[in-house]
């Protein structure tokens, strides 16, 4: 079948008449009678009736149009998607990561995208969940990646997995004897990240929640900085369990199992209510959702901070 004495017939049908289809593809009233008159040569059936002031279709032209209507309705949603993909190149996407996500998980996702979408510029900037929220708000990024609670009211969310909060010391470090309670951790040496790091308040809340204050020894900005003072000191840390996988694997550094306290967070996509995203960002958007499917299985499945009562 030829197109374009379909598309022909298609344009005549919506106009009811040839002179009204003529008018919409502009050209000749002979040319699209001509167009018309071929289709009905080849397919073998009447399409129109002839009528005094226009046309109408025959049962066989009712038929072919419906199967038209869906082929032209595809064809233009299919190039105005491809346009959409054309236009991402002149796209920048801005994110914010929170520490965790921004060292250990969104690299990945930046270079899967960057393979299927290579003229996108991407900024990546890594930093605490209170600044990236806050870096949303005011329209500095476009997409964010935080960890633990958010503000509901302001964030639509995508959830992409969970992270262990784990208590974490060098392999020499002297334990004591007896299991390791959150009270006795509350009361020794902790390092923890800074306030308005999300590892920092979910280790907080979870404290709060079993009746007890944890009071850090010392604040650190940086995951990679904590995990240094780990090794060289007779000390502990909260960190992601993510962001200590290599030097586990190394033996570098050990977990401690707090027996009455296990703590997990969310790690969720964000971007602000009221604004919508655009197609570079909800590409992102796609891709990190598909990277979420295809990871089920790495991260704890439990979402919710918990305390374990023995």
């Amino acid at each position: 079948m030829n197109f374009s004495h379909l598309f022909a017939f298609y344009e005549v049908a919506r106009a009811g008449s040839l002179s009204g289809g003529a008018r919409r593809l502009r050209v000749s009233q002979p040319a699209v009678s001509r167009e018309v008159k071929e289709l009905e040569g080849r397919l073998g059936v009447l399409l129109f009736d002839r009528l005094p002031r226009g046309v109408s279709l025959t049962y066989a032209g009712k038929l072919l149009f419906g199967y038209a209507d869906r082929i032209f309705t595809l064809a233009e949603a299919a190039r105005s998607e491809l346009k959409e993909v054309a236009g991402l190149s002149q796209e920048h996407l801005k994110i914010a990561a929170s520490a965790t996500l921004g060292v250990y998980l969104v690299p990945q996702m930046i270079a899967e995208f960057t393979t299927l979408y290579p003229k996108v510029g991407i900024e990546l900037t890594v930093t605490n969940t209170q600044e990236v929220i806050s870096g949303l708000g005011n329209g500095e990024f476009t997409l964010g990646f935080i960890e633990g609670p958010y503000d509901e009211a302001r964030l639509h969310a995508q959830y992409i997995g969970s992270d262990e909060i784990v208590l974490a010391a060098a392999p020499a470090y002297r334990q004591g004897n007896g299991p390791l309670l959150a009270r006795n951790v509350a009361a020794q040496t902790v390092i923890l990240r800074e306030p308005g790091s999300g590892t920092r308040a979910v280790v907080e809340c979870a404290y709060q929640r079993a009746g007890l204050e944890m009071i850090p020894s010392m604040s650190v900005s940086d995951t990679e900085a904590i995990k240094r003072m780990l090794v060289a000191q007779q000390t502990m840390a909260y960190v992601s369990s993510l962001s200590i996988r290599e030097e586990i694997a190394r033996g570098e550094l050990r977990t401690l199992e707090v027996a009455d306290m296990r703590i997990e967070r969310a790690l969720n996509l964000v971007w602000l209510k009221g604004r919508s995203l655009s197609p570079c960002s909800q590409a992102f958007f796609e891709l990190a959702r598909e990277h979420t499917a295809n990871a089920k299985g790495r991260f704890p499945v439990t979402l919710n901070v918990s305390h374990l009562h023995s």
